[in-house]
């Protein structure tokens, strides 16, 4: 079996001078953990507003800014091919930055222009509907008048407040200016109400009356022109965009990593004129590793390597080797899975390929249809040649691919092709009648009218509970191994999840299966093993303390012990069946899929049948309605079958994970 993969602690003695050029090239080799932590800007730092406390810190900000506003939004992610910026780039960096501000003041310039030109001849249109001189209004005895401004929006209510009380008269076409007239006896009142509506009462020459329309066409005139320029400006900041799009790319990748190297300069070990560095590698790349740094060090770099028992902190167990699992693309996309659990404890089994396996397995059993296997098959492949983009989910192509050829292979069995049984009816002739009468489907999930088709069905729950029985076996197997990895023998050889724990797991089914099978009776041996099991399954404790050389046997005292080991013995037995019994889900989801397959075809027969418009319509929403709602239902039952069955056999703790330094744009 696959064990973590074996790690050692580099120690690195650095001349001021070359500390640079070693940190970006452990952020690029991007297989080096710090054994203290870095600071992580994402999570916050003192520098929180940015990376303002040096040149290249600021270059950095000031690109940022101009990559979203240029209308950037994909920042670059590959770091490895870049470098940390030369006197060249930041030269390059400067001339950008002034170009593109130049750029952004004009367009910022031409925007309060227009947007001025645009308020007067609004204004100006607001009056050119006045035909007497606001003197010959304002003198009426009779009437307050009142002419200003207020937001857009709130005109409907200020005439609603006043109706009855006032006349409000809007002026020009967008109700931003009013007229508002009352009896000067209610003034008062509508200067309270205007008040309360944003009201701003405008100055109006007393021999005002209306605007020229000479005047209207001069101003709407220079409007028009003023928006041309900022549209022009606009289109001169496209093509700026467009045409600076591979150098900005370049250079923000190359004051990212620039910044990142201050960060972590700033938290390393250092005298005046030496750094002193350590982190964790994969042993595989030591070598290589020290001799890459004596080359680009010009040999003025000390290396000293330990291996993780020679770390005190490690053997005093203030600190964890991180944990790095090394797989393949298809076993690798199913890491996540594991982390996202927790991560195995170091130099113990890798259980990662065992999880890719019975994920496909699971997956396949409980949604067998050929027809919908290939379409994830399909979208599995999209993904991985970056037709089908979906951010961080790419990286989980080949997990559709496997479920997908798993799903393809059951369908292939049990005759279902988009749900219909016919198309795979040769296939399955052929390969029936390699071995007899020929039949079709090879194997038939939903029982028919004969009687004894009903124990297809019950055939199917006993192939998913002996599914469920080697799963659990592998996680017993697991655990045991892991403790004897680790020297924890007692819990190797005691305890539910240990070889006492399993001996009576295993000997409760064999006892079964002799009794259904062979028609044995239960004899006197087989209840003595079983009792001897069972006791150091669920009596485990002071047999582990022993083994652990820990002191007193009984912890809690006689009385607690009794009480906790007899409830454990409750736990050991329901446990175990529980385990067991859960896999029959497997069985059940794997008929639903086939009623959920029947019942898509019988609502396309009632609709017509596979040759019409309607049948057809039926046929490729339901199909899709069960590949997206009844796929994502069967992963998460296949998800929680791993965790809760699986994973409990031996997670019962979780070790540290191997995250390498490397170099991204912070967005």
């Amino acid at each position: 079996m696959a064990k973590t993969t074996k790690m050692k602690l580099l120690e690195l003695m650095i001349l001021r001078e070359d500390i640079s050029a070693v940190i970006e090239y452990i952020g690029k080799k991007e297989n080096f953990q710090f054994q203290t932590k870095i600071k992580d800007k994402k999570s916050g730092s003192e520098d929180d507003a940015g990376y303002s406390s040096n040149a290249d810190g600021v270059f950095f900000d000031e690109l940022k800014k101009a990559y979203a506003d240029l209308g950037f939004v994909e920042f670059p992610e590959d770091l490895k091919n870049s470098s940390a910026p030369s006197d060249e780039d930041r030269t390059a960096a400067g001339d950008f930055i002034a170009n593109y501000k130049n750029l952004q003041s004009r367009i910022t310039e031409a925007t309060a222009e227009a947007g001025k030109i645009n308020d007067a001849y609004n204004e100006a249109m607001a009056f050119s509907n006045l035909q007497v001189s606001y003197s010959e209004l304002e003198h009426l005895s009779f009437l307050a008048l009142k002419i200003g401004k207020i937001p857009a929006d709130k005109f409907d209510s200020l005439k609603d407040s006043l109706d009855g009380t006032a006349v409000v008269i809007p002026l020009g076409n967008d109700r931003s200016h009013v007229l508002v007239a009352s009896s000067k006896k209610g003034r008062f009142a509508l200067d309270t109400e205007l008040k309360n509506h944003s009201f701003v009462e405008m100055e109006v020459p007393a021999d005002f009356k209306g605007v020229p329309e000479s005047m209207l066409e001069g101003l709407k005139q220079k409007k028009d022109d003023a928006y041309k320029a900022l549209a022009e400006l606009q289109e001169e900041k496209s093509n700026f965009a467009e045409t600076h799009k591979n150098k900005l790319d370049k250079l923000l990748a190359s004051f990212a990593i620039a910044v990142q190297i201050e960060d972590v300069a700033k938290t390393l070990e250092s005298t005046e004129l030496v750094y002193r560095v350590t982190g964790w590698i994969p042993a595989s790349d030591a070598e290589n590793y020290i001799k890459e740094l004596d080359e680009l060090t010009e040999n003025r770099i000390a290396v000293r390597v330990y291996e993780p028992y020679e770390v005190p902190a490690v053997m005093s167990g203030k600190e964890k080797v991180p944990v790095k699992l090394t797989h393949g693309k298809f076993v690798k996309s199913f890491e996540r899975m594991i982390f996202s659990y927790g991560s195995p404890i170091y130099g113990t089994i890798d259980p990662t390929p065992w999880v890719a396996l019975f994920f496909t397995l699971l997956f396949g059993i409980m949604f067998g249809d050929c027809g919908q296997g290939l379409v994830l098959l399909l979208i599995g492949i999209l993904m991985a040649k970056k037709v089908v983009k979906v951010g961080g989910w790419n990286k989980f192509a080949p997990i559709f691919m496997a479920v997908g050829i798993s799903s393809s292979i059951m369908g292939l069995l049990t005759g279902e092709f988009f749900g219909t049984e016919e198309l795979l009816e040769p296939f399955a002739h052929w390969v029936t009648g390699l071995f007899g009468n020929p039949r079709a489907p090879i194997l038939k999930l939903m029982p028919g009218e004969d009687p004894k088709s009903i124990y297809v069905m019950f055939g199917v729950f006993g192939v998913a509970v002996a599914i469920g029985f080697f799963i659990n076996t592998c996680g017993l197997i697991i655990n045991i191994i892991n403790n004897i990895i680790r020297k924890k023998y007692g819990e190797a050889l005691f305890g539910k999840n240990g070889l006492a724990g399993a001996v009576f797991f295993w000997y409760i089914v064999a006892l079964v299966l002799r009794i259904v099978i062979a028609h044995h009776t239960v004899a006197l041996y087989d209840i003595i093993i079983i009792a001897v099991a069972l006791f150091f399954a669920a009596f485990a404790s002071p047999f582990e303390r022993a083994f652990a050389g820990e002191k007193p046997l009984l912890e809690n005292g006689f009385g607690t012990y009794l009480i906790s080991s007899v409830v454990e013995i409750i736990e050991v037995i329901s446990g175990y069946l529980s385990n067991t019994v859960s896999f029959v889900r497997v069985g059940a989801f794997a008929l639903s899929h086939a009623v959920l397959n029947f019942t898509i075809m019988t609502l396309t027969t009632l609709c017509g049948g596979k040759g019409t418009i309607g049948g057809i319509i039926v046929l490729i929403f339901g199909n899709a309605l069960i590949i997206v709602l009844e796929g994502m239902i069967v992963a998460i039952q296949v998800v929680r079958l791993q965790y809760y069955e699986f994973f409990s056999k031996f997670f019962h703790e979780t070790g540290r994970e191997f995250k390498p330094f490397k170099f991204e744009i912070i967005k």
